[in-house]
């Protein structure tokens, strides 16, 4: 499996978003033309806070993340243009880049032909970043690419 890749550029902006608003995890999606890179980040608002999501209500906007309404139509939405949602992403303030259990489950339902980011992040500081992507071969998402920042 081949990692899409994310430019430099790309990869300052999520780190920037990720710091900004921790301790809060941060989320949001990359968009492309080309089926094997991005060319934009979409920044979203982590709704998890507003208890608008129904599978984690006791996760806080520390511990979780959701996106809803407006964004997530735009997110869907982009699936019918020339730049449609390639990569998904979010932090994890422990400082640590996994996908968790929680992660895996969000991600297999609805199902969207993305790969996931997950940017560890620590007091002021983006510790390890790792990129995963569904394989149907496990019948899992799998670890395609990590890099510390």
């Amino acid at each position: 499996m081949t990692p899409i890749a994310i430019p430099d550029p790309i990869r300052k902006e999520l780190y920037a978003h990720a710091l900004a608003v921790f301790p809060a995890e941060c989320c949001g999606y990359l968009v492309g033309r080309a089926p094997d890179s991005v060319d934009e980040a979409i920044a979203c608002n982590n709704a998890q806070a507003s208890g608008e999501h129904p599978l984690t209500p006791e996760r806080t906007e520390e511990t979780g993340f959701v996106i809803t309404g407006r964004e997530l139509l735009e997110f869907a939405r982009s699936f019918d243009s020339d730049r449609p949602a390639r990569v998904v992403y979010h932090s994890h303030t422990n400082g640590a880049a996994y996908f968790s259990d929680i992660d895996r489950s969000m991600a297999e339902g609805p199902t969207y032909p993305v790969q996931h980011l997950v940017i560890g992040v620590g007091a002021g500081e983006v510790t390890e970043v790792a990129q995963y992507a569904w394989s149907d071969e496990t019948k899992d998402f799998v670890e395609v690419a990590r890099w510390q920042p």
